[in-house]
């Protein structure tokens, strides 16, 4: 029985990529194994950061077809936005309501991965 799925993103800057996912998105750090890899609580979900010696290549074909990276579930899309803003983390596509029932929008974290955040929408 499988019961969660975690995703990794590679950094170049681990100590870096900690400080963005905690200081400024908020999220909490769950754990760090030695110098290389460590995991971010994110709600009842996490992710992983594992340290690589070259940026991630696969970072400017996900931008340039809209892809994602990462996609956190919010409860208040308007909330998360602000909460991002006022920590200094603007969006790179703005708030916006999906043909799927969505509220969303994304970031870059400090490595250059697109993160979406979304919130379902009542049917």
């Amino acid at each position: 029985m499988i019961g969660s799925v975690i995703a990794q993103l590679r950094t170049t800057d681990l100590q870096g990529s900690i400080d963005f996912w905690t200081k400024a998105v908020g999220l909490e750090l769950d754990f760090l194994h030695g110098d290389f890899y460590a995991g971010i609580r994110a709600g009842a979900g996490a992710f992983h950061l594992k340290l690589v010696d070259t940026p991630d290549p696969s970072i400017a074909y996900v931008e340039a077809g809209r892809h994602l990276d990462l996609y956190l579930a919010s409860d208040d899309a308007h909330g998360t936005v602000a909460a991002l803003a006022a920590r200094g983390v603007r969006p790179r596509i703005p708030l916006h309501e999906t043909d799927w029932g969505t509220l969303e929008f994304a970031i870059f974290d400090d490595q250059g991965p697109t993160i979406y955040f979304g919130e379902r929408l009542s049917p």
